[in-house]
């Protein structure tokens, strides 16, 4: 039999079940979402549909509402159909998996339960999205068919955004269920399966949690402020900007306080058991409310000055009052700033020999061993506390890999030296020479199993391709400092870029033109991605500014024309080469990033795109390509035989994304924006990516890829500027654009329209190109773009003027 999940259902419409209804509509599964009839209805109201379900329809309103968007696109919520628990119930016979995210209450869940038992159909699945209470007792008394469909599916909160999908098998669980689940979550929902045990708050909230109050606990010991925790475990140390207490105030002190509890009473054999105390201040905290950005003010809140100026303030733990603060500032903080990688900066804040490091090398130790001491406590292999802290937590390592980093017998000998107990399995590790956790071995990754004592296979889909084990396996064909060329195989090559942001360069587009001459001569396709970090990380940012100003400084604007020339050549090449060409954006794809997709033959994008031409936000306009190359994606459907056509209508959208500098919200949004056609795929796993775009151009090669045919183009002409002209004086007058921006809008819309040409006019593609490459040189002339551009270079935010 084949299993299907063609209609799913959520019963809990709250902020998680909300997310993952959402999540499930936006993969394409029809989903009932489901939640209590209120209490407090009159006798009147109890007949009314609407009344009773006035609670689900506030979640489903949360769902539209929410920003960042829970769903993929809006259009995306015709999937999700309501109701209550009483009127409802019935419908769950149709639900080939009900996924049930109620209160925290074991009683409740398991009358819940008994009575789905009797109206689901039979070998549908049932999970629990609970973080705490057992499978054993929710499921205590139900049917052996029940429980050996029964399982736990624990989301991490946002839903659409955190990778992290923690799975969880029941005593009684059958194999098949628990691997069907785990191919759906990682497959369509784009997940990260972390196979957890029954055991309390499974893995990402055991270690991550025990990890923040340990934390907590030792600044209070150490005598540091709030401030300097989180400078110290930022960026520096590979986890997310928000840090430490900034990361908390986003989930809730009371979410890590009820987290943090419930733990500390089930894990009684627990040696670190103490370490989920939460400090006396931060309760003090959540009896006065004060619980993070839910009520406005946590551990740092954000103030009004009369001069509508906005000062961020930090607590006061003593007085509980907030204040002002400055950067924090140790030696070992700036040691770190002058690292080239994360690896050196963790090393130079856990050895150094300042306050800052001090704490932070105690806190780091003190996780490290909480970490080993768990397996195999809570999940069989270091593998799975890894990826539950990279992708629950946004780490950028996990504990092992952290360990690695900072030098696995150094860290040990420092942690004997401290006098901290280093478990007895890290020991014998090392004693039989096996100086890291993790390896790499002809292109595969191995991580050391302490069950067996011996280095095994990371287990992963055939159709994830690590780049960096790629690399490491003498994959690597040639690079320069901004992006290399990788073989992945079958004749199928891909072009990385490594910059910062992935910011193109001079040095990545002549790079560009050496690759193509490779594959020409070598291989059968090419894709280009990368997989940097992030969340949600950047295909590529767009171009490199500072080196443009420094151009435009210089007055050199023949260097610069020749520059954008060289650009267009090489997406032109790319577009027209012999061989097909696949992009794999993810993240920020924009400017340049986004414009050497549009010049692909395809795309297989992930879900999680954030596409646009936003160059008018510094005074420029797409420069590579982009002008003619998003106008040829929107007409490029017209059948031959369609003609009398009104070419504005695809026109104005190529022109308004442009103009108003639109960026995307998803890959879905970016294919309603003509951004992706028909033929361009989306993917919702970034791992399986670039594996995804090899197999893309494989088939096309399988399918005999010819080279597209260079033709003139239809373009709208001169009778465009009028009826732009009328809009943008429309937009101005409500004060939605500058007049400068009306000054830029104008030229882009000439160079999109094929410049002074009469309507339905043919031209050559280069004719585009070169009124781009004009319009674009003439700008940086302007007074107006050289201050755009400075602003954005010195603040990284756009100026209006």
């Amino acid at each position: 039999m084949s299993r299907k999940i063609k209609q799913a259902a959520v019963i809990g419409s709250g902020v998680m079940g909300g997310g993952i209804a959402a999540l499930l509509a936006s993969a394409g599964i029809k989903t009932l979402l489901l939640d209590i009839v209120p209490f407090d209805l009159t006798d009147e109201e109890k007949k009314d549909p609407a009344a009773r379900n006035k609670i689900v329809k506030a979640g489903f309103d949360t769902i539209l509402k929410s920003k960042p968007s829970l769903l993929m696109q809006k259009k995306d919520a015709v999937l999700i159909s309501i109701g209550n628990l009483e009127d409802d119930f019935d419908k769950l016979a149709d639900c080939d998996w009900i996924v049930e995210v109620v209160v925290e209450n074991l009683k409740i869940k398991q009358d819940l339960f008994k009575r789905i038992e009797p109206v689901r159909k039979a070998g549908s699945i049932v999970s629990s999205n609970t973080s705490g209470i057992p499978l054993k007792s929710m499921s205590e008394g139900l049917t052996l068919e029940f429980k050996q469909h029964f399982l736990g599916t624990h989301f991490f909160n946002p839903v659409r955004y955190m990778h992290l999908l923690e799975v969880i098998k029941g005593e009684e669980t059958l194999p098949e269920i628990i691997s069907f689940i785990g191919d759906f979550g990682e497959r369509i929902l784009g997940k990260g399966i972390v196979w957890a045990k029954d055991t309390p708050n499974f893995v990402g909230n055991r270690i991550g949690v025990q990890g923040m109050i340990k934390a907590m606990q030792l600044m209070m010991e150490h005598g540091l402020t709030i401030t300097e925790v989180d400078a110290l475990f930022g960026q520096a140390m590979g986890r997310p900007k928000t840090a430490m207490f900034k990361t908390t105030d986003l989930v809730g002190l009371d979410t890590m306080s009820h987290v943090a509890k419930n733990t500390y009473d089930l894990v009684t054999e627990d040696e670190e058991r103490d370490s989920f105390i939460i400090p006396e201040f931060v309760e003090k905290m959540i009896e006065k409310n004060l619980l993070g950005k839910k009520t406005k003010s946590g551990f740092y809140k954000t103030d009004l000055t009369p001069e509508w100026k906005l000062i961020r303030k930090v607590i006061n733990p003593e007085t509980f009052e907030y204040e002002e603060f400055s950067k924090p500032d140790f030696p070992c903080l700036a040691a770190a700033k002058k690292a080239k990688t994360l690896s050196e900066k963790m090393k130079a804040i856990v050895y150094g020999d300042d306050k800052g490091s001090t704490y932070a090398w105690k806190a780091v130790a003190s996780q490290l061993i909480y970490s080993a001491n768990r397996i195999p406590e809570i999940s069989d292999t270091i593998v799975e506390i890894d990826n539950s802290m990279k992708w629950g937590f946004n780490f950028e390592m996990g504990p092992f890999e952290t360990w690695d980093a900072i030098g696995v017998a150094k860290s040990t000998a420092k942690m004997e030296q401290d006098n901290l107990a280093v478990p007895e399995k890290v020991k014998k590790m090392l004693a039989a020479g096996n100086s890291t956790f993790y390896k790499t071995e002809n292109g595969k990754t191995l991580f050391y199993d302490f069950a067996s004592e011996t280095y095994k296979e990371v287990a992963v889909s055939k159709t994830i391709v690590s780049l960096k084990a790629l690399k490491g396996a003498d994959k690597l064909i040639k690079s320069c400092p901004s992006a290399s060329l990788i073989d992945l195989g079958d004749g199928v090559f891909n072009l990385e870029f490594h910059t910062k942001m992935n910011a193109l360069n001079g040095e990545i587009l002549e790079f560009m033109h050496k690759t193509l001459d490779y594959v020409d001569d070598n291989g059968a396709g090419l894709v280009i991605g990368n997989q940097a970090g992030g969340m949600p990380g950047a295909f590529s940012a767009g171009a490199d500014l500072k080196f443009m100003a420094n151009l435009a400084k210089e007055k050199r604007y023949e260097d610069m024309d020749a520059f954008l020339a060289g650009g267009q050549a090489g997406m032109q090449r790319a577009r027209y080469s012999s061989f097909p060409v696949v992009a794999a954006p993810y993240g920020m794809t924009l400017g340049g990033g986004c414009e050497i997709c549009l010049g692909a033959d395809r795309i297989v994008a992930h879900a999680e795109l954030f596409m646009g031409l936003v160059e008018i936000g510094v005074g420029l306009l797409p420069g590579g390509g982009g002008c003619l190359n998003l106008y040829k994606k929107l007409i490029a459907g017209i059948p031959d035989a369609v003609t009398g056509l009104d070419l504005t209508k695809f026109f104005l959208p190529a022109f308004m994304s442009i103009a108003m500098a639109k960026v995307s919200m998803s890959a879905a949004e970016a294919r309603s924006n003509g951004f992706l056609g028909p033929k361009d795929r989306i993917v919702f796993n970034r791992d399986y990516q670039i594996g995804e775009a090899k197999k893309e151009v494989l088939k096309m090669l399988d399918e005999g890829y010819a080279p597209p045919i260079k033709r003139q183009i239809k373009v709208v002409g001169n009778a465009a500027q009028g009826m732009v002209n009328a809009e943008l004086f429309n937009m101005q007058s409500a004060k939605y654009v500058s007049e400068y921006d009306v000054f830029l809008a104008r030229r882009i819309a000439f160079v999109i329209s094929g410049g002074d040409v009469s309507a339905n006019s043919m031209v050559d593609e280069e004719l585009i190109l070169q009124l781009e490459r004009d319009a674009f040189v003439d700008f940086w002339k302007q007074e107006k773009t050289i201050a755009r551009v400075d602003h954005m270079l010195k603040t990284g935010k756009p100026l209006r003027n």
